[in-house]
């Protein structure tokens, strides 16, 4: 039943049905014509998917990260990420880096980063020498950091489908988003040695120190927002809507950048892209339901663990398989599909579910830059006005950095569980 229902899925996905309706009608069609069930199943199973409080945490991230872009906030954290490292080697691109890192910690979307953030510092790159093209992939990969630094959106449904606390997750994803940061930024350096380009700025202390005190409302952003959730205050819902609340101040009455009456626009707007996540969620449901009756986790479990009882070698093969659902499939969706049958498989290897969630998540989000359904490679496109091959074929060396960072984080998972447990014991 559950290949069959897969099948079904993957027919009318690449037929062009819409992901969310591909998933919810091969769910129905496949529960009437192969179970006993009720149909009222698949609705009640739908509604119990959203009648969840975390789950509300994602459009609120959404929607921080648009009153972000909108308020003035992106402005001013490129001005700081400039002063702080426009004075090394090939500044502007590190700014790129440093300020996609910043901007990760705010909005939780890639897309957002790259149409706002990706944008400003694209056009600044080139007029600085640097070839489009290359000024284009480093901030395309740049923006895939805000899938991984909290508060990332695509961690929270991890692992609130992997039943994993969100504060964990959300903390596991920052020391891996920093470290893969910081190997874009050596790679910048060289790359500018090598070819000789490259604007650098002096360093000028009184400069930062105003760029900073700037920023400062902007910063304050998501200390607000994990600061609580990591100290138990409240919850990360709790923390989301607090920063949308504080966000939505901010860009009224200090930055300037908004009124009041520009709010209903945009949450209008963030409710389409909310729709389009959580109805995802919603049509995922059913077809969890399904794996499970049909033990699908189970007998998939014993596959995995009939290849080997080698930890690295098992998360090597899911590597190249998630790198693959990634490329086709919506990361959202692949999240809401795999992590009920894989979870039980890898902890049967001996992976903790925190490691996980977030190898899921940085894997799957090469899918945000990869051909052919990569939503920040098009935002890209749009954005520059670039050729899609020119772009692709600048980014392979980011890519290729991306994915060596992964192979180390599956040799050392330490680099991703002891932060956690520095923090929650």
């Amino acid at each position: 039943m559950s290949w069959i229902l897969i099948g079904i899925f993957l027919i009318l996905m690449f037929k062009g049905v819409p992901i969310a309706v591909a998933l919810g009608s091969a769910s129905v069609i496949a529960m009437y014509t192969m179970t006993d069930l009720p149909l009222s199943m698949a609705a009640q199973s739908m509604f119990t998917a959203m009648n969840s409080f975390i789950m509300v945490a994602v459009p609120l991230f959404i929607l921080c990260g648009s009153l972000m872009d909108e308020g003035g906030i992106a402005d001013r954290i490129y001005d700081l990420s400039e002063a702080l490292v426009g004075w090394i080697f090939g500044g502007l691109g590190h700014v790129s880096v440093v300020v996609n890192m910043i901007f990760a910690g705010m909005s939780g979307s890639s897309v957002a980063a790259i149409a706002s953030i990706g944008k400003m510092s694209i056009n600044a790159l080139e007029r600085k020498g640097y070839p489009k093209p290359y000024a284009t992939a480093i901030n395309l990969s740049g923006s895939m950091l805000a899938s991984v630094i909290p508060p990332s959106i695509l961690m929270i449904n991890a692992a609130a489908t992997g039943n994993v606390s969100i504060g964990q997750a959300l903390l596991a994803g920052l020391v891996p988003g920093v470290i893969v940061g910081l190997i874009f930024m050596l790679y910048n350096y060289l790359y500018c040695k090598r070819h000789n380009i490259g604007d650098r700025i002096p360093f000028d202390g009184q400069r930062l120190a105003k760029a900073f005190w700037r920023a400062i409302p902007a910063l304050l952003t998501p200390v607000i927002l994990l600061g609580g959730v990591y100290t138990g205050i409240y919850t990360p819902t709790e923390g989301a809507a607090i920063a949308v609340v504080y966000t939505i101040l901010v860009s009224i009455y200090v930055f300037k950048n908004l009124k009041w009456s520009d709010i209903p626009r945009i949450i209008v707007k963030n409710a389409r892209s909310t729709g389009t996540i959580l109805f995802v969620a919603i049509a995922a449901k059913p077809a969890s339901v399904l794996f499970e009756l049909d033990g699908l986790p189970t007998r998939v479990a014993e596959m995995i663990a009939g290849i080997s009882d080698n930890r690295v070698y098992i998360l090597l093969v899911l590597y190249a398989f998630l790198i693959v659902v990634g490329m086709f499939m919506d990361a959202t969706a692949a999240i809401f599909i795999l992590v009920p049958i894989l979870l039980p498989a890898v902890q049967a290897v001996g992976v903790s579910p925190l490691f996980f969630v977030v190898f899921l998540v940085i894997t799957l989000s090469f899918g945000l830059i990869t051909p052919p359904v990569g939503v920040c490679l098009y935002a890209a496109e749009n954005v520059t006005g670039l050729p899609l091959e020119k772009i692709i074929n600048a980014s392979v060396p980011w890519i290729a950095l991306i994915a060596i960072s992964l192979v180390i984080f599956i040799l050392f998972p330490e680099i991703i569980e002891i932060p956690v447990s520095w923090v929650f014991g």
